[in-house]
């Protein structure tokens, strides 16, 4: 596969985006956010998703010339309206504000609407941990999971990121609500491949690994079942009562393309109580544990949530990032 060393993908994003109008100051953060989701391994909503951006862009579903503003406010809560600018720098602005008002307060929280696509959502846990402060954000999107029990979709996959600081490395977690992001079944489609395991239903209703089945059908699966399920729904009503936008049955409404979001974005000073040394056993004894535990297959180890995130890192500001040969010619010839 070809590689591109992570400054050279960073400018010809910069390119395309100064081209269509960007300001050099978003181009920047927008590109930079694309080219570190690539970088460290979230390939589906790095490099590859670009192009969609692009077209959504053009369709005039993300206004370049628009960013998030602040609404209202009630102490640490704030909701602020996204007016469907760029869905990633406006993700970044709203974790900045959350963080604000937890340097201040103790916890922040931004709700975001009438907001885009924000691309990798790991990255505004991350942003949270490498400020020290512990981040949970999540968003609403358009309807692609069935209900439990039911067939067509009517819940959206809702990614729910957590941070949590650490100083050799942050514990993020960044998950969907489905077994699987539409974005890695699509790449595991353009591969050829099947999915590792299950990961929606096929137009029969038997579940699946081919990932072909699960776009044609729109029926991913959730993880755990009910719980999943469950889970996207109540991260919806959150997201869109908070903010006051739309949910995710109203997105789908709309037309089949996913825009007007609602999100949450929270920071919490989880040591601005005094409980730096409590905060620091915790951290190590729960590590500790982790690294003893006996593998389940010989050679292999257990890992925590952005563990592997890091070693993906290393290797690909070593040897250059990864590309779908394909996006990177696209791209090119914007």
């Amino acid at each position: 596969m070809k590689r591109v060393p992570y400054r050279e993908m960073h400018d010809e994003l910069v390119r395309v985006l100064r081209k269509l109008g960007f300001t050099s100051d978003k181009a920047d953060l927008s590109a930079r956010l694309f080219a570190e989701a690539s970088r460290d391994g979230v390939y589906s909503h790095g490099l590859n998703r670009f192009p969609r951006f692009i077209e959504y862009i053009k369709k005039g579903y993300v206004k370049i010339d628009q960013e998030a503003v602040p609404v209202k406010q009630l102490g640490a809560l704030e909701q602020w309206d996204g007016q469907l600018g760029p869905g990633n720098l406006n993700a970044w602005a709203c974790m900045s504000r959350a963080i604000e008002l937890a340097q201040n307060h103790g916890i922040g929280l931004v709700a975001l609407r009438n907001t885009n696509h924000w691309m990798r959502g790991g990255a505004f846990g991350w942003q949270a941990a490498e400020a020290g402060m512990i981040g949970l954000c999540w968003t609403n999107t358009i309807p692609n999971m069935p209900a439990w029990g039911a067939k067509n979709p009517v819940f959206g996959n809702n990614p729910l990121i957590i941070g949590f600081p650490k100083p050799d490395g942050h514990i993020v977690l960044d998950t969907a609500m489905t077994q699987f992001s539409f974005g890695k079944i699509e790449s595991y489609r353009r591969q050829g491949k099947l999915l590792p395991v299950a990961g929606g239903f096929d137009s029969t209703g038997e579940i699946t690994r081919d990932p072909a089945e699960i776009e044609k059908s729109g029926r991913a699966l959730p993880f755990g079942f009910w719980k999943g399920s469950g889970l996207s729904l109540m991260l919806d009503l959150l997201a869109s009562s908070l903010s006051e936008g739309l949910a995710t049955t109203q997105i789908g409404q709309q037309c089949d393309d996913e825009y007007g979001l609602s999100q949450v974005f929270i920071a919490i000073d989880g040591q601005g109580l005094g409980a730096k040394a409590h905060y620091e056993e915790m951290l190590e004894n729960t590590l500790a544990a982790i690294r003893s535990a006996e593998p389940a297959t010989p050679g292999e180890k257990a890992y925590y949530p952005g563990e592997r995130t890091l070693a993906t890192r290393t290797e690909n500001e070593r040897l250059g990032i990864p590309v779908d040969e394909a996006y990177w010619a696209e791209i090119k010839a914007m």
